[in-house]
């Protein structure tokens, strides 16, 4: 039997693939985890190596020939896929791939981790923190993460995967109580916190959804920094450089250490406020394989033993 045609290199074909499936040189970096400058060197390789020009660099996307290429190669991507998870998901106890988002991952799913051991001996799992969600119908991961507002579009579930919500937390500030700009300073209404130095992530939309349940959905949430992700916003805020924004699953250490400080706790000024949920997603062809059954009902239970005041 003749050998195969010589194939172009194998880390080109990856960043190609990504970058058709996730649109752009900086995502596409993100997702496999490298620099854009690589991507952009391995997508430069592949047009040399072929002789055809594969990317529209000025439109952004792919040209003709790349949307050709793409097309051709990503089922032989997806079957690479499905006959790697299943080599690692037939060892024994089986193995799980799992992207998060970040916050929750370092604060609250990896100290917990060896509940999730001890519960399922043998099962490997592999947690991935990230800023965006993997693409599951690819199967770049078997399930996913993620925080969402309830106004949020992408909380529609697309087709082909399960969506289901893990935790619905309670929302409130917190700072560290010997912060000098704290000092002196009411808070005795939720309006006092807008005189105060709010810390943001990638956005103020959790700030504004917590002011609107507090009846002051006009409020304009003063930015004293954005830090884009949630564990930097409570670093920022256990070092004293203003009120942030979180719930209970991020924020527990600091408070049990007391680093931070809960405004407003215990205030019948202060109303609750959970305008969002944590929710897993998977391939719906997949909801119920032993691997990702096992990881839900673990998260179920691990959710069951947490303090009722984390929660809605």
């Amino acid at each position: 039997m003749p050998d195969r045609p010589h194939l172009p290199p194998f880390a080109a074909l990856r960043a190609f693939e990504a970058f058709g499936r996730h649109g752009g040189v900086r995502r596409t970096a993100a997702a496999l985890g490298v620099s854009h400058a690589i991507v952009s060197r391995h997508l430069r390789a592949l047009e040399d190596w072929l002789g055809v020009m594969l990317v529209d660099r000025q439109g952004g996307g792919l040209t003709p020939a790349g949307e050709s290429y793409h097309a051709l190669i990503g089922p032989a991507f997806d079957q690479l896929c499905t006959a790697t998870n299943q080599m690692r998901g037939g060892a024994a106890g089986g193995r799980l791939d799992v992207w998060s988002v970040a916050g929750l991952a370092y604060l609250w799913l990896t100290p917990n981790l060896p509940g999730f051991g001890r519960r399922y001996p043998g099962m490997a799992l592999d947690l991935r923190p990230s800023d965006s969600p993997p693409d599951l119908v690819r199967r770049e991961a078997q399930g996913d993460i993620r925080w969402y507002l309830d106004t949020a579009p992408a909380l529609a579930t697309p087709r082909n995967l399960m969506r289901q919500a893990i935790v619905r937390p309670r929302l409130f500030p917190v700072a560290r109580a010997d912060a000098p700009w704290l000092a002196g300073a009411r808070v005795d209404t939720p309006r006092d916190l807008l005189a105060l130095p709010l810390l943001h992530e990638d956005s103020d939309a959790e700030w504004r959804a917590w002011f609107a349940a507090q009846g002051l959905a006009e409020a304009q949430p003063p930015l004293a920094a954005r830090l884009w992700q949630a564990h930097m916003t409570l670093a920022a805020a256990a070092d004293g450089q203003g009120v942030a924004i979180t719930n209970g699953f991020l924020a527990a250490e600091h408070l049990r250490s007391g680093r931070l400080v809960e405004l407003g706790a215990g205030n019948p000024a202060f109303s609750p406020c959970a305008p969002g949920a944590y929710y897993f997603t998977a391939r719906a062809d997949m909801w119920d394989a032993q691997p990702i059954a096992r990881f839900r009902a673990w998260l179920a239970e691990a959710v069951a033993a947490s303090p009722v005041d984390w929660l809605a």
